[in-house]
């Protein structure tokens, strides 16, 4: 279980040395890392700079030159003509609008060839310019404009001053002509098109004409309109002389089949003519009524929609004046007089059928030979249309071959070339931010590769364990090795950190309230500074009032003897085996209140078996009595497993960690040995901190350790 040296940072309380925001952002953490490593690195951005610049110095060197040469185009006027002859197509619509599409046409195989040919007939074969591959020299087009403008600025760029100038020239001549070719080409096709469509349509016409023609031969068509309309006019008399026959008809038939009338009839021939006139009239006169009163009312629901001279009305009107006619008539008729009647109104009646059944025929005839000779003549009309609209546009084609319409025109001819570095300045840019860009990016690869520590904050963030003290870095004497404190030592950021650290353990209770005396001092790897830590500790703790043994039980390698000037044996091997009693191993520093044991000679087995023995019990339980603190300084953990053997039987482990030496994968798997191992970690020491960076602001204020004497 891990004992925690200072209390939570929830609880508002400060911990030993400057801690920035454990919650820093995984951005800041990589750019910080990269900020630290970049002054030891520097030499990486220079190499991959200079590389790049060699690089494009090379480049520029074998690179050919460039000469530019500009001309300008312009859309033209054009002639509008009234009648339409104005040549158009899409594509050179789209040209006006797009640039590019103008500068890939110019730079098409087929305009560079009619290019070539131009200059050949014009200039000696032999100056033009050939390049690597046996063919002209390439030149590259561009085109400048939008689709407001009005003119193009087109550029040539090869590695020949005369040919590039020649060369824009010839190829905005190639242009123009190519241009007028095509035009005259597509004109030339659909001229041939639409003639084609006219000889069709005159075909069309004119045997339309001549059915036409033929038909009007065989057929009288102001006879058989005339004749259609007095069929007409005759068919209508008829069918209104049908009606009133019908309605005779209907009128007879009240008549004759009147019940009361018959019985009238048969009486007055028994009993005498006077009976006869008393009863038949009246009957007969009932039924008349009856039907003149259906033809009133006809002609009322009529009356409220049409008019009083309608020929419905008037109809209606006549009917019912005809009807009253007869009803008059049919009253002084008697039942023989009503059947000769009634059978010359049949008669009557099947003839008007039939002269309307022939004169229906006549009409349907009439008209349909009027009809045929109408369709006929529609389709001379239409045929006669298409066919002037199709030599409307051969007319109009014809004129917009024969007028000049170019959309475009060369307003400014090439002018002197010019030489151009913009490629050797883009390119030298480019290889100085790319060089720049490649080492900074190694640099920053390696910082995020590199799992040292290089601040507090990381150590914070990466371990569970407390961080209970920061030492910063010191400078070293002639033999790389770092002094150690001593009283009223002007190193004082350096010595308030020990004193820090000192404060940690003074304040610091185990299980049981009481404060840990036996202290392990270890790290994972050798060079971390553990045995320097574990001497100035020592006298830290001493210059206190504190009885302190500092013992090194590095049995391997120890060299706390020559940082005190002491001897190495004999020392902790003679005591575990012992040889020596305890009084002999002990040696005084000239520092009061501090013994040093050596870690003695070893002169053959493994030194680790005696820290398994029952006496490192009886020895730890006797210096728990006889002094207030004991430093132990054993070998690193991943170096032995005298550290792992020790650390369960002391009162709490400081481990050590240095500045950019210890490897967070390598600190956390030694923690967790030791937690395998059931030791208490009383927290970590960061040694080594940059006391120049900004986040290091403890102990920097010298006129507090070196105040000036009061004038």
């Amino acid at each position: 279980m891990n004992l925690p040296l200072i209390p939570a940072p929830e609880q508002n309380l400060q911990l030993a040395g400057p801690m920035e925001e454990l919650h820093t952002s995984a951005t800041s953490f990589r750019l910080r890392r990269f900020l630290l490593f970049l002054p030891k690195f520097w030499w990486v951005p220079a190499l991959t700079l200079a590389i790049g610049i060699v690089l494009a110095g090379v480049y520029i060197y074998f690179k050919e030159p460039a000469f530019v040469s500009r001309a300008s185009m312009w859309q033209t006027l054009k002639l509008r003509l009234p009648e339409g002859g104005v040549f158009s197509d899409d594509m050179q619509n789209y040209m006006q609008n797009y640039a590019a599409t103008l500068s890939g046409f110019l730079q098409s195989k087929t305009l560079q060839q009619s290019a070539i040919a131009i200059l050949k007939s014009s200039t000696n074969s032999a100056s033009i310019k050939i390049g690597k591959d046996g063919e002209p020299l390439p030149v590259a087009i561009s085109v400048a404009g939008n689709a407001k403008s009005e003119m193009y600025v087109i550029q040539a760029v090869s590695s020949d001053p005369w040919f590039t100038r020649t060369y824009l020239d010839a190829v905005m001549q190639a242009y123009l002509d190519y241009m007028k070719t095509v035009r005259a080409q597509v004109s030339g096709e659909t001229l041939a098109s639409l003639s084609d469509q006219m000889q069709k349509w005159e075909r069309e016409l004119k045997a339309g004409q001549d059915a036409l023609l033929a038909f009007q031969r065989t057929n009288n068509l102001a006879i058989l309109q005339e004749e259609a309309t007095v069929a007409g006019s005759y068919l209508t008399k008829l069918k209104t002389q049908l009606s009133d026959l019908q309605l005779d008809a209907r009128l007879l038939e009240a008549a004759t089949n009147n019940p009361d009338l018959l019985a009238s009839g048969t009486v007055a021939d028994t009993s005498g003519a006077g009976s006869a006139s008393a009863t038949g009239p009246s009957a007969q006169q009932q039924s008349s009524r009856n039907e003149i009163a259906l033809l009133k009312l006809q002609r009322e629901k009529l009356s409220k929609y049409l008019r009083p001279k309608h020929p419905k009305i008037v109809k209606l009107d006549a009917d019912i004046e005809h009807a009253e006619q007869l009803q008059a008539i049919y009253q002084r008729q008697d039942r023989e007089q009503l059947a000769a009647t009634c059978q010359a109104n049949e008669l009557k009646t099947e003839n008007v059928l039939a002269s309307i059944k022939e004169w229906e025929a006549k009409v349907v005839a009439a008209n349909a030979t009027i009809a045929e000779a109408e369709r006929l003549k529609l389709d001379v009309q239409r045929t006669q249309g298409v066919y002037d609209r199709l030599q409307l546009m051969v007319q109009n084609v014809g004129i917009s071959r024969n007028i000049d319409q170019e959309s475009l025109a060369i307003l400014e001819p090439a002018s002197p070339t010019i030489r151009s570095y913009s490629k050797e300045k883009t390119g030298l840019v480019l290889a100085i931010f790319g060089g720049l860009a490649a080492g900074l990016g190694i640099v920053f690869l390696i910082a995020i590769r590199d799992d040292r520590f290089t601040s507090v904050t990381e150590v914070s963030s990466s371990l569970s364990d407390p961080v209970v003290g920061l030492l910063p870095e010191v400078g070293r004497n002639e033999q790389s090795v770092i002094p150690l404190l001593k009283l009223n030592d002007p190193r004082h950021v350096y010595a308030e950190s020990y004193r820090s650290l000192r404060s940690a353990l003074l304040f610091q209770s185990t299980e049981g309230g009481e404060r840990p005396k036996l202290l392990l001092i270890t790290s994972a790897m050798p060079g971390e500074g553990k045995s320097t830590v574990a001497a100035n500790l020592a006298h830290t703790l001493a210059l206190s009032g504190s009885r302190v043994l500092l013992v090194d039980a590095d049995l391997r390698k120890g060299h706390l003897h020559r940082l005190l000037g002491m001897h190495r044996a004999p020392g902790l091997a003679e005591l575990l085996n012992q040889t020596c009693t305890p009084e002999h191993v002990m040696q005084k520093d000239a520092q009061l209140n501090l013994t040093f044991i050596g870690s003695g000679d070893i002169n053959s087995g493994n030194p680790g078996d005696l820290f398994l023995i029952s006496a490192l019990d009886q020895i730890l339980a006797r210096w728990r009595q006889d002094f207030d603190y004991v430093l132990i300084d054993s070998s690193p953990l991943f170096a032995a497993d005298d550290a792992s053997c020790l650390a369960p039987k002391v009162d709490g482990t400081l481990f050590v960690v240095r500045n950019q030496r210890s490897g967070a994968r390598a600190v956390r798997e030694a923690l967790d040995l030791l937690a395998q191992r059931q030791a208490r970690v009383l927290g970590v020491v960061f040694n080594g901190a940059n006391t120049t960076s900004r986040s290091y602001y403890y102990y920097k204020y010298a006129d507090y350790h070196h105040p000036k004497p009061e004038t």
